[in-house]
């Protein structure tokens, strides 16, 4: 099987050796994904619907670019750095996948990567085109 790795170019990728998404037949699995700015800076810094929005589309752009869509979505992770966010986080993810309905688990973790990040969503697809790449 075809392997294919999806960059977004950021300078974290090369440095810690990682791609954003990675497709294998019919599987894609997008990494941990924060609301970073290409210059490494945090998309609206402790709004969590707004990061959760942002990071989304990020991993929508990375399914595209592997072949598939959101709606190809069957398991997503999101880790957050208070409960306090989980409403908005939650609020975000219905409006992007609410249709999609994917499995998904919410945790609370001590830090996330970036000043100011307060949500890292994770997701993994099926595609129904196994010929892609």
């Amino acid at each position: 099987m075809k392997r294919q790795n999806i960059s977004s170019g950021t300078v974290w990728e090369e440095e810690v050796g990682y791609s954003r998404a990675v497709r294998v037949g019919a599987h894609v699995c997008v990494t941990g994904t924060v609301a970073a700015e290409r210059d490494g800076s945090i998309h609206a810094p402790g709004d969590g619907y707004a990061q959760t929005i942002y990071v989304l589309k990020k991993i929508a752009w990375a399914l595209e670019s592997a072949g598939a869509s959101v709606s190809d979505v069957v398991r997503v992770r999101i880790y957050i750095t208070d409960m306090k966010y989980a409403a908005d986080v939650g609020r975000a993810h219905r409006e992007i996948l609410g249709d999609v309905r994917p499995a998904t688990t919410m945790v609370v973790v001590s830090a996330l990567f970036g000043e100011g990040s307060v949500v890292e969503i994770e997701a993994d697809a099926i595609s129904a085109d196994e010929s892609s790449p």
